[in-house]
């Protein structure tokens, strides 16, 4: 099978082929690791009727956060919305102290908000833009983040530019920071793992770029969190965007939005505030919050909350690192796998790869793919038309079936899924599902 650049296939630098060999290690679960994996297994009752290859839309979440949600929406039940929220007080502070030990961050610094677009979309409406303002970001990116940007230069006339790309994919560095030294950029926006590919962007570097720049940076960590270590430090981000139920594992409908000390310092907040973020004073004044909870909303759903924060606790005892070690491991057998099977065309392209791998399947729509996969008891996703690899904002994107293990998933089932699209191949679709976009 060709992959999607037959010239150059990617390549990987020193340190993450160095990961790659750990990686391996992790793949052949024996001793203590094969009854980690065992016990997650059991923490995630959908393993025994599933095979869960869908982590980058959703994970199944562990027994001990589903028992945390509906534990609290038994509470509500019984006394009411309101004192469940204050009889739970301690727990819910507890949950910004565990977000933030995923960050290498402090509490003050964490807004939990609805998901990642509306944390995205709070950083981003920090800014007063200006006609002729410049947002630097990426061709790989999110659809969601790229109609914000859209909006704003319809709105407000902002000007919207695409760093290049690297020959081997992925953000071109020295393309960013010829974007950031211009005199009218104001923000610099990087999708660290964009949705429809395995691809890792240079995030650090870009982060490196900015800060010498003095341009203010916002990363988008959606499909990071909980399947690589993340150290808002190193990334020298002001601010960055999660939600709780992908690789984490937490329930859907939560997330943060990270806010940098020095962003709190310069009295970032958002354009609709509202009385959790500010207090309202005499002679139409209101005084921010003085962390980044500024960025939040009164009313919450605590159950998810709590979820969240119980979805980190777990995520962290797993262990992010080895965690994410073990889904890369199963990804790379995955794609080794794809690969000896002709009408298979893997499309992930970059220097480094993670657990997310993305392949067209001859013959069908990813959507038509998936509905068939699911049918056999497998979950995948497919991948919209939009921003990332393998083509760009706004462009025609070809359809293509996404697989995304974690570190409860086994080689045996990547082995099911990858049969179950050799099937595919060797009997397509005719009539209305048609050949794949």
């Amino acid at each position: 099978m060709r992959t999607a650049d037959d010239v150059a296939a990617p390549r990987q630098d020193a340190p993450a082929a160095r990961q790659q060999e750990r990686a391996d290690d992790l793949l052949d679960a024996a001793g203590e690791l094969a009854e980690l994996v065992e016990a997650w297994r059991r923490d995630s009752p959908g393993c025994a009727n599933r095979v869960h290859l869908n982590n980058a839309g959703a994970s199944l979440a562990p027994r001990p956060v589903v028992e945390t949600v509906v534990g609290h929406l038994r509470r509500e039940a019984e006394i009411g919305g309101y004192e469940a929220a204050d009889e739970a007080a301690d727990r819910i502070a507890a949950v910004y102290d565990d977000v933030a030990a995923l960050l290498a961050a402090s509490p003050r610094t964490v807004a939990i908000v609805e998901n990642a677009t509306v944390a995205f979309a709070q950083a981003l409406s920090v800014f007063d833009f200006q006609r002729g303002d410049l947002i630097a970001t990426t061709r790989s990116d999110y659809t969601s983040n790229q109609l914000m940007y859209l909006s704003l230069a319809r709105r407000d006339g902002v000007e919207v530019r695409y760093a290049a790309d690297l020959p081997e994919g992925g953000v071109d560095p020295d393309s960013m920071r010829a974007l950031a030294a211009h005199p009218r950029c104001r923000l610099v926006a990087v999708t660290w793992v964009p949705t429809n590919s395995g691809l890792v962007q240079r995030v650090e570097e870009v982060g490196e770029i900015c800060a010498a720049a003095g341009v203010p940076y916002l990363v988008d960590a959606c499909q990071v969190l909980g399947q690589m270590p993340i150290d808002v430090g190193r990334l020298r981000c002001d601010f960055l965007a999660a939600t709780a139920r992908k690789f984490l594992r937490g329930p859907r409908g939560i997330g943060f939005l990270y806010v940098s000390e020095r962003a709190l310092a310069r009295g970032a907040y958002p354009l609709a505030v509202d009385m959790r973020g500010a207090d309202l004073l005499a002679g139409g004044r209101f005084e921010l919050a003085r962390d980044a909870r500024r960025f939040e909303n009164w009313e919450f759903a605590y159950a998810l909350v709590l979820g969240l924060g119980e979805a980190a606790r777990y995520a962290r005892e797993a262990g992010i690192e080895r965690g994410g070690q073990r889904a890369l491991a199963l990804a790379t057998y995955a794609r080794e796998r794809l690969a000896e099977v002709p009408g298979l065309l893997l499309m992930d392209r970059g220097e480094r790869l993670c657990a997310i791998v993305t392949v067209a399947v001859n013959g069908w729509s990813g959507a038509a793919a998936v509905g068939r996969l699911r049918e056999a008891g497998i979950n995948a996703s497919a991948t919209d038309p939009g921003g990332g690899p393998p083509r760009g904002p706004g462009e025609d994107a070809q359809s293509l079936v996404r697989l995304s293990p974690h570190y409860y998933n086994t080689r045996a089932e990547i082995d099911t899924a990858v049969a179950a699209l050799e099937e595919l191949v060797r009997h397509p679709p005719a009539g209305p599902e048609g050949p794949a976009a």
